[in-house]
């Protein structure tokens, strides 16, 4: 087997377009299988039967990817090396009735996804992005990437309190967007323009999935460039880390031990709970059709779960310089030091020790250094999809990812390095 080539700034260079080109998981997942297709991936369809041809393949549902690869000679009890991201971000979703305003201004109404820093949204140039649907059935990509609308703040002048008390923000009342002028606000225009916009007829668009997001490209940022701001990085940076490493073991195949595959999965922010979440059925039915399609009994979808291992790579918390005693005294991860290895006793984070020397191994193979992150025993720890998918499919999985500040804000920040040291890491992780 030859060694796939390591990646390097060009990778982070990559994913900065990749974070662009994506302002909502289903641009994600469009994206992802892109650069798959171009690795020789094809996509299959749910409804349809499945062979178990060797190669790659990938299904698309909503803003989820499921991705593997069949190597040469792969039995039908062949185990999984799975790399689990999610493809949403905590932002604002437009409402069914999007139209709306007050006083001569235009507003459009939005609800909160997730648990988004909702500050960083205000002051801000912001798009429209997501998925419209029409009359027949069939979904429409739409990204309208450029100033369109704005949630502005209140002067300092009308609210002195926030000097002395903080910024005190209403999500119901404080956070709806601007979008032009006009004292007659009629149902069904915000769905007129975007249709305008998309070329598509007027009156064919009956449902949407929509949400704003910040035109400010990423860019690299510091004196030495050692640092990238950007969105979305939560989680991102992960699908597109997964989707390089997937495309890189597939094309150096000549006898891999492993299925390797990328599981991307919508709406972890706010509990994964649906069919394309990864509390839902979405993964553990793609892996069983593949055992299946290889001629497999449900015997040799037993044995290939259980020498399955999953990393489920999602963002964590770098050391903050401002606020470092709200982090673990003696666990200061850093950036640009390698990947971060999360540990919670309380199962938050899915990782044991037997999780711990996987992951150790893959690093020690890639030459890639890693860090530990846990929280502060007096504040509540996160979650990811990691403890979910451990509990729902009963595989082995190992809770990681890049360290970044700003995490749930409209613009993060990361070390410039270690997106490619991610991808490193997964390669060698799915090549076993």
């Amino acid at each position: 087997m030859s060694a796939p080539s390591r990646f390097d700034r060009g990778h982070t260079d990559d994913l900065m377009s990749f974070l662009t080109a994506s302002p909502s998981p289903y641009h994600a997942v469009a994206n992802a299988a892109e650069r798959l297709e171009k690795a020789g991936f094809r996509q299959v369809a749910e409804t349809d039967a499945w062979d178990g041809s060797t190669g790659g393949k990938y299904v698309l549902r909503g803003g989820a990817i499921i991705a593997w690869y069949v190597p040469e000679g792969a039995a039908a009890h062949t185990p999984f090396r799975i790399v689990g991201a999610h493809t949403d971000s905590p932002n604002l979703r437009v409402k069914p009735l999007p139209d709306s305003g007050a006083h001569g201004w235009r507003q459009v109404a939005v609800e909160i996804y997730g648990g988004p820093l909702m500050n960083s949204w205000l002051d801000r140039d912001l798009g429209l992005a997501g998925r419209l649907t029409l009359r027949d059935g069939s979904t429409r990509l739409v990204n309208v990437d450029r100033p369109l609308l704005r949630v502005p703040q209140l002067a300092i002048h009308l609210d002195r309190s926030v000097s002395s008390e903080g910024l005190k923000l209403d999500k119901q009342r404080h956070l709806q967007p601007i979008w032009g002028l006009g004292n007659d606000v009629r149902d069904g225009d915000l769905i007129a323009f975007l249709e305008e916009e998309t070329g598509i007829g007027a009156g064919e668009v009956t449902g949407w999935d929509l949400m704003v997001h910040s035109v400010e490209p990423p860019a690299y940022l510091g004196r030495d460039r050692e640092l990238v701001a950007g969105p979305r990085m939560d989680n991102l940076l992960s699908v597109h880390a997964g989707a390089a490493a997937l495309a890189a073991v597939a094309a150096a195949d000549s006898g891999l031990p492993y299925i390797p595959v990328l599981a991307a999965f919508d709406h972890e922010e706010n509990g994964s709970q649906s069919d394309t979440g990864a509390d839902g059925p979405l993964l553990g039915s793609v892996l069983e059709r593949s055992v299946f399609a290889r001629g497999g009994s449900y015997e040799d979808r037993a044995r290939a779960f259980a020498g399955t291992v999953c990393l489920s790579s999602d963002t964590g918390h770098a050391i903050h310089p401002n606020y470092a005693e709200r982090h673990d005294p003696t666990h200061h991860p850093r950036v640009n030091r390698g990947p971060i290895l999360k540990v919670n006793v309380n199962n938050r984070y899915a990782t044991d020790g037997s999780g711990r020397a996987v992951f150790a191994a893959a690093c020690e193979k890639a030459d890639v250094p890693f860090q530990h992150f846990v929280s502060n025993n007096s504040m509540p720890c996160g979650t990811t999809i990691g403890p979910i998918t451990a509990a729902r499919h009963g595989i082995r999985t190992v809770d990681i990812g890049v360290a970044i500040l700003s995490m749930h804000s409209a613009r993060e920040l990361c070390g410039a390095d270690d997106p490619h040291l991610l991808a490193n890491a997964l390669v060698a992780f799915l090549e076993g």
